[in-house]
């Protein structure tokens, strides 16, 4: 469990950008969060003043030169609706950092799978390790308008049909292919685990057992790319979206099941979380 990184912090907004499809990409004041924040925690955000109840939101990249901090959100509901509407300027309440984040291990070959909204925790890591001796390759799926416009790849391309990467990462340095249903020029036509095939199939054996997956997205997409990491005996750690309360392990309303060595037990996503090994939860 981990609340050791939790602070209740006024933050002012910089940056407040619209993307199709009810997309947002806010960027906020916070040196104290910018330099706490490890890939995979979240913050709990008070959207307005006329809704007590705050909204989890991941933590998508961190300035921690200038003290500030990303996060990409999708408007769902009234919540995420009316923090939307907040202008540059506006100050905002901020728990956070929270949750245990994803675990860096010794594979040199991370692969980082983000569909939806769950991508914001796989550039966080990619931003974290892309100045290192890792070399992760990136997959982001979204069955609506990227919130980015995808551009052409210079980098060596791991998947020679799939042509398109986010512009950030690419920036970085950082191998990153797309993947949709909806046919998106440069886009691999699909899901992002068979996009994740094609990468590993094409990989030898001694790359392979350099792999390490991290994922975060919708629950069947980690269902498929928990499937995925079993046929390749990859290991596997994913973030889990869970609705939340409190998010800071008070109200025990984010619990799931989770194989432990002294039974299944019950643990909660926001502080036990949100990350988990792949074979404890699925």
């Amino acid at each position: 469990m981990n609340r050791s990184t939790i602070q209740v912090v006024d933050c002012q907004i910089l940056a407040h950008y619209q993307f199709e499809s009810a997309q947002f990409i806010l960027t906020l004041a916070s040196d104290s969060i910018a330099q706490k924040t490890k890939p995979g925690q979240f913050v709990h955000i008070t959207v307005s003043d006329a809704l007590a109840m705050r909204r989890p939101i991941s933590i998508m990249s961190v300035d921690a030169k200038n003290g500030t901090f990303d996060l990409l959100y999708k408007v769902v509901g009234e919540g995420t609706r009316q923090l939307s509407e907040r202008k540059v300027g506006d100050v905002l309440s901020i728990i956070g950092p929270i949750g245990n984040g994803f675990k860096l291990t010794d594979k040199k070959l991370p692969l980082l799978i983000g569909g939806g909204v769950g991508m914001p925790p796989m550039i966080a890591i990619a931003q974290q390790i892309k100045d290192t001796d890792y070399d992760p390759f990136v997959i982001l799926g979204s069955e609506v308008p990227f919130p980015f416009t995808p551009e052409l790849s210079k980098m060596g391309n791991p998947c020679p049909k799939v042509s398109h990467t986010m512009p950030l990462l690419e920036g970085w340095g950082v191998a990153c292919r797309l993947a949709s249903l909806q046919g998106y020029e440069g886009v691999f036509k699909g899901f992002v685990t068979d996009l994740a095939r094609t990468y590993l199939d094409a990989l030898s054996v001694e790359d392979l057992v350099q792999v390490e997956v991290y994922a975060c997205g919708p629950h069947p997409m980690l269902e498929a790319v928990a499937n995925l990491a079993k046929e390749y005996n990859l290991p596997c750690q994913v973030s889990l979206e869970e609705y939340m309360a409190c998010a800071v392990g008070g109200c025990a309303g984010c619990v799931v099941k989770v194989q432990t060595n002294q039974g299944v037990a019950m643990k909660r996503v926001c502080v036990d979380g949100p990350v988990f090994d792949v074979t404890t939860v699925f």
